[in-house]
């Protein structure tokens, strides 16, 4: 097994790239036994390029997504076509949504725990052509994730904040869409729509817990929409429920599983794919069962709460 500890080197700023390096080497030094190599992104793409280079040859390897989300979903877009490869991510963004379900970020950090850790298999979200292990989604919160990256250039804005400062910023701006909802094609609504997601983990947007019961290896996906029957004033005062996960219980709010879900706009909406967002008139997302190797760290308490009925 070769490993290879792909870190995102604008994380933090350049900052926390920085200092995570020499944890890294020393790691390494202190174990030449391993077969490792420590790989610095040099632009945009070039995680997921990098990491299909080298599963593409066959040979078994196991890439930690040293990063944020972005860069988990770089990797895993370049690993999940080959069975010979394991993923597993350490935290070191500003937002860190998926390594949420995995336990404390710091312990996450632990490079030993992290080579000597279980493997697991995860569903994911195909989308076209990419695919996700998060969430997916048009409406309200694809338009504040598109504005997300805007809101991070404003100096001292990051992770959550910025997320919270597109969302008010987007609630100004646009307010839902006009939908055709389908889950395993069957349509479930049909009109003014304030968001659609299929999700396969709980968090995303900096800590927004989007599907407070969604599983990652069910083999199913989590599908909510909330009808537009409220205004701008109504949102504003729900968002810290959203936030908590607590909109599933609100009367506007559908929430069914399924394998598959199609979301069609009557305007082009922007769509999420794990953070990752352009603007489509329609979508189609599905569950693919059991479709990454994924790392479970020595250091991650996911195997005591999944035991315990928690995931």
């Amino acid at each position: 097994m070769k490993y290879v500890f792909i870190l995102n080197s604008a994380a933090g700023k350049g900052k926390i790239a920085k200092e995570f390096i020499p944890k890294v080497e020393a790691y390494l030094a202190a174990h030449p036994e391993l077969d490792a190599e420590l790989y610095l992104t040099k632009f945009g793409g070039d995680a997921k390029q990098y990491t299909e280079k080298l599963a593409y040859t066959g040979e078994d390897y196991t890439f930690f997504a040293c990063g944020g989300d972005g860069t988990l979903w770089e990797v895993i877009n370049g690993a999940y076509k080959y069975k010979n490869v394991n993923v597993g991510i350490i935290p070191l963004g500003s937002g860190n949504d998926f390594a949420r379900i995995l336990g404390d970020r710091e312990k996450l950090q632990d490079i030993d725990a992290q080579v000597n850790g279980t493997i697991t298999q995860f569903d994911l979200i195909k989308a076209g052509d990419k695919v996700a292990i998060s969430q997916c989604s048009m409406g309200f919160d694809a338009e504040v994730c598109a504005d997300q990256a805007n809101m991070k250039k404003i100096p001292g804005v990051n992770g959550e904040f910025a997320y919270t400062v597109a969302l008010f910023h987007t609630m100004l701006r646009r307010f839902g869409g006009d939908f055709t909802v389908k889950v395993d094609d069957k349509v479930i609504y049909e009109g003014k729509t304030i968001f659609a997601l299929c999700a396969n983990s709980r968090w995303y947007g900096g800590g927004y817990m989007g599907a407070p019961k969604a599983i990652l290896d069910d083999g199913l996906l989590d599908c909510i929409l909330v009808r537009k029957e409220f205004g701008r004033l109504k949102l504003a005062t729900l968002v810290n429920e959203y936030k908590r996960g607590e909109h599933l219980s609100w009367p506007y709010t559908q929430f069914v599983r399924g394998k598959k879900m199609q979301i069609i706009s009557k305007k082009p909406a922007s769509v999420n794919v794990d953070g990752e967002c352009e603007t489509v008139t329609e979508s189609t997302f599905e569950v693919l069962e059991k479709a990454i190797n994924f790392v479970i760290p020595t250091t991650s308490d996911y195997f005591e709460k999944k035991a315990a009925g928690e995931y």
